[in-house]
């Protein structure tokens, strides 16, 4: 049996250099103009999703639902149900419904939202439900965050992974414990929006960013003349919209439309620790600088040694040993010349010719950033 302890190095091997090549085809040059519709960049105050949730029953497993010793609560909604509609079930009765299951359901109400239009709900256990497949939701109120009933859901659920298990072997593809039903819920209830109010509509940005707040001003003036639009602060923008309501949508749709020039984006490094996956933006350079690393590996290998001595009386007593061995292999380090990268192509080949691999670039990024070579933002998440 073996251990090994090997500590994060300064810089290491490959740069996997096939998936930044991907991105990078995919990223414009660093000088060129990049322009997005105000509907990608922005949203009105105003419209939005809300969101809904219930609690049901999902009936016609093939025994496959809650154990009810496990799960009361499923016995007593089972019990519930069965007495509104008319069924009474005796107290103490020892219900034994394995083809029944608690869920908790999920939908989002949309914008402008109207009683009759159907909306999708995700279903999922909260029990110790096996598999939900084949099941069917019974009728299932979806409240709001005020406690109001704004849709009912019901139907037969569309659950995407499959499982099955014999004398003790088991396989499984996919999560068994949840499912979705397209259209299976009816809106009841809407919920008003309002958009504008006194002629005026509020534009939020997606992120806060002063220069885009100012760009799409500057674009909307253009378009509809000055004093159409005013930047409150660096996420808020306020449109003086028509007063009709018939030219108030056609001066919104072509808000949406109109195509924005956007300022260059913070340069940003964004490692995922748990992953190893490094993503940065177009704007990410590297100053000259010179870089040591070098790998230190320590290999514990605990072995034990089993003595029994032969004696003229008869078998020795057993004697157990420890045994054990030590490595420690070093390899050797070298400093290596960063040179300065204009732009995230250098970046990559700058990086590629240290030989660093994705799940130690964590480690690397982090001494650049300390030494003030690295021209980003780092974020590790």
């Amino acid at each position: 049996m073996a251990a090994s302890l090997i500590p994060t190095s300064f810089l290491v091997r490959r740069l996997a250099a096939g998936a930044l090549a991907l991105c990078l085809g995919a990223l414009l040059p660093l000088g060129a103009a990049q322009a997005e519709r105000i509907k990608d960049l922005a949203s009105f105050t105003g419209v939005r999703e809300n969101q809904l949730i219930g609690y049901g029953l999902v009936v016609g497993l093939d025994g496959s639902g809650d154990q009810v010793r496990q799960t009361p609560f499923t016995q007593q909604s089972l019990t519930n149900m069965l007495s509104q509609l008319g069924v009474t079930v005796p107290q103490g009765t020892n219900m034994q419904v394995k083809n029944v299951a608690a869920v908790m359901v999920t939908s989002r109400l949309p914008a402008f939202a109207q009683p009759g239009q159907s909306l999708d709900v995700v279903v999922s256990s909260m029990g110790n439900a096996k598999s939900l497949r084949g099941g069917t939701l019974l009728m299932t109120p979806l409240k709001g965050a005020n406690g109001q009933v704004y849709a009912l859901a019901q139907g037969n659920l569309l659950v995407g992974g499959a499982g099955a298990s014999q004398g003790g072997a088991s396989v499984q593809v996919n999560q068994l414990n949840g499912g979705i039903i397209p259209d299976g819920a009816i809106v009841e209830r809407g919920v008003p929006t309002t958009y504008a109010q006194n002629g005026v509509v509020r534009l939020e940005l997606n992120t806060s960013d002063f220069g885009i707040a100012q760009n799409v001003v500057a674009a909307l003036n253009r378009k509809f003349g000055a004093q159409t639009a005013t930047a409150v602060n660096g996420r808020t923008i306020e449109l003086r919209a028509p007063s009709d309501p018939k030219a108030q949508l056609a001066f919104l749709s072509q808000v949406e439309n109109l195509q924005v020039g956007l300022p260059p984006a913070r340069a940003r490094v964004v490692v995922n620790a748990r992953t190893g996956s490094v993503v940065m933006n177009r704007t990410v350079t590297i100053d000259e600088a010179a870089i040591a690393y070098g790998n230190l590996s320590v290999t514990i290998s605990p072995q034990q040694q089993v003595s029994q001595p032969n004696t003229p009386f008869g078998g020795g007593q057993t004697v157990v040993t420890q045994n054990t061995q030590i490595e420690m292999r070093s390899e050797g380090g070298a400093i290596k010349r960063v040179t300065t990268s204009a732009n995230l192509a250098d970046v990559v080949r700058a990086l590629n010719a240290l030989g660093a691999t994705p799940q130690d670039l964590l480690s690397i990024l982090q001494n650049l950033k300390s030494a003030g070579a690295l021209r980003a933002d780092l974020e590790v998440i």
